[in-house]
């Protein structure tokens, strides 16, 4: 049956214009529980605006949901940093790092199942061997990256790495997660 109530996003990759958008939904990933960060502050951190700051770049991937009107709904993706600049859920350079996140009043309305399901795709089909994450202790986005196979691989502070592998063994190995400062996401 389908709800009427809360039709289905419509889902596109992420592009260059949408850096405004990418840069509003950084700051519902870090403000997720309550408002910590105004948007200037935020990007004024390096650890946190190293998500959004130059992009699209190469080897970066996106998704952005909207409505049936063209209203940005949420967004998921996915870049590489080197050891030497790790995000806040760094695994290994070449594990790409997943952000999410659905603005408020759409949560909980499978918005951001669709993204995690779509970048996930996105991920596999451009040959990539897992995807990291960082996730806060009492977070509910917990349950949907746990739910789609995302398992822990280390702690630092109040915050889990997750990791989903894409692809079998027989892909670069996935090395243990590096311990490093932890940031509020």
């Amino acid at each position: 049956m389908t709800d009427t109530r809360h039709p289905a996003p419509r889902l596109r990759p992420a592009q260059a214009g949408d850096a405004p958008f990418l840069e509003r939904m950084l700051l519902e990933a870090f403000n997720w529980d309550r408002p910590r960060f105004t948007r200037a502050a935020l990007l004024a951190l390096p650890p946190a605006a190293h998500y959004v700051s130059g992009r699209p770049r190469a080897g970066d991937l996106g998704v952005v949901a909207e409505d049936a009107r063209g209203r940005g709904l949420g967004a998921a993706w996915a870049r590489r940093f080197p050891a030497e600049d790790p995000g806040y859920g760094h695994v290994a350079p070449h594990v790409p790092e997943l952000t999410l996140a659905v603005v408020p009043g759409q949560r909980g309305r499978g918005v951001g199942g669709a993204l995690l399901d779509a970048l996930v795709l996105a991920a596999a089909a451009a040959g990539g061997a897992a995807l990291s994450l960082s996730v806060e202790d009492g977070n509910r986005a917990r349950r949907l990256y746990e739910g789609r196979g995302f398992v822990r691989v280390g702690r630092e502070g109040d915050a889990d790495t997750l990791l989903l592998r894409l692809r079998s063994a027989s892909r670069a190995a996935v090395p243990p997660p590096r311990t490093g400062p932890r940031g509020p996401c």
